[in-house]
């Protein structure tokens, strides 16, 4: 008799214990309501990537004549230098300080289609500056166009895209920092069926509004730069997935210049444990935009989701048979990541 009350009280604890990890599972899913500045303005993108990339080849004139040390070893577009001999190469001055070496045989240990190959490579000196060239154009940043999510000066963040930056193979790509710029819109290419559209923009590098230091899942998150004024921007607060309800909401993008606006959408679906992020699917349902762009472009990535006057997620992907219909993130994933 004794056992068996000592064994209902141990299961009691247990239950007990049990359902307190439970709540707190539950809690740390769902963003705390916080209120932060809401997005739906452009930016421009310069992040330092940590890999060279040979984006062309180039011939070298030499006092031996013309040629492409480069092209002869095998290099191709599209090849990752990651050593030259033994110096791993980062950046575009590490492939720089390999060269002004005086090695007697030079090695090019290159990644391409995920395999690592090592060529031998003979650099030529240049005739008109007399440094050693290896006859390739190499770029070791990427740039591109989005739309701001939230700015939380408490935490002094700034979040865009809803989504990684990723390299040919769709791997998240590693950064070493970047910049934020403020975008202007000159042109939109309008989405049709089977052909996604994109927003055409000017980066003005004369504003910058964050500094770029983290590339995950969830999006591109940056140090909100002193020259982002935030006195104009929407004080707005955030909604955890559990709030969210099928039907009417609206985003904030920006399609032309610099003036954001707000447009109609409809959830049509809520995915809250999505292992992608696509937490939502959403539908374009503003004639306005509609007319202007088709629905979802390249460039409105990030742009804000919004419903009952709380900030719930992000524009992330389109469906490309259909523009009017694409992917969100919930907030609270974004929320999560710094």
């Amino acid at each position: 008799m004794r056992y068996s009350e000592k064994l209902k009280k141990g299961l009691l604890a247990l239950l007990c214990i049990l359902i307190c990890c439970i709540s707190f599972s539950t809690v740390v899913i769902y963003a705390d309501e916080r209120e932060i500045y809401l997005g739906g303005f452009a930016a421009g993108f310069v992040l330092n990537t940590k890999t060279v990339e040979v984006v062309g080849l180039c011939d070298v004139l030499s006092d031996e004549g013309i040629c492409c040390p480069a092209r002869d070893s095998g290099i191709k577009t599209g090849d990752v230098i990651e050593k030259i001999n033994d110096m791993e190469i980062d950046a575009v001055g590490d492939l720089n300080e390999a060269l002004s070496r005086s090695y007697k045989n030079y090695t090019a240990t290159i990644l391409r289609n995920g395999e690592s190959i090592t060529l031998n490579i003979n650099p030529v000196t240049d005739k008109a500056s007399g440094q050693k060239r290896l006859g390739m154009l190499v770029k070791d940043s990427v740039n591109g166009i989005g739309t701001v999510t939230f700015v939380d000066k408490s935490s002094n963040v700034i979040a865009s895209l809803g989504h990684p930056v990723t390299d040919s193979l769709k791997n998240i790509m590693e950064i070493n920092g970047g910049t934020i710029y403020t975008c202007a819109i000159y042109g939109v290419k309008k989405g049709l069926r089977g052909n996604p559209g994109e927003l055409k923009g000017s980066i003005e590098s004369n504003y910058m509004i964050g500094a770029a230091t983290k590339n995950c899942s969830c999006g591109v998150f940056g140090e909100v730069s002193s020259e982002l004024d935030t006195s104009n921007l929407q004080k707005i607060k955030t909604a955890n997935i559990g709030e969210v309800q099928m039907g009417k909401a609206t985003i904030y993008s920006t399609v032309a210049g610099n003036q954001t606006e707000e447009y109609d959408i409809s959830i049509v679906k809520v995915d809250a444990f999505n292992k992608d992020n696509r937490n939502f699917v959403i539908k374009i349902d503003d004639e306005e935009l509609i007319d202007i762009s088709g629905g979802i472009v390249q460039g409105m990535s990030g742009s804000p989701i919004v419903q009952n006057g709380k900030l719930i997620g992000a524009v992330t992907h389109v469906f490309v048979n259909d523009p009017t219909r694409g992917y969100g993130i919930a907030i609270d994933k974004m929320l999560n990541s710094y």
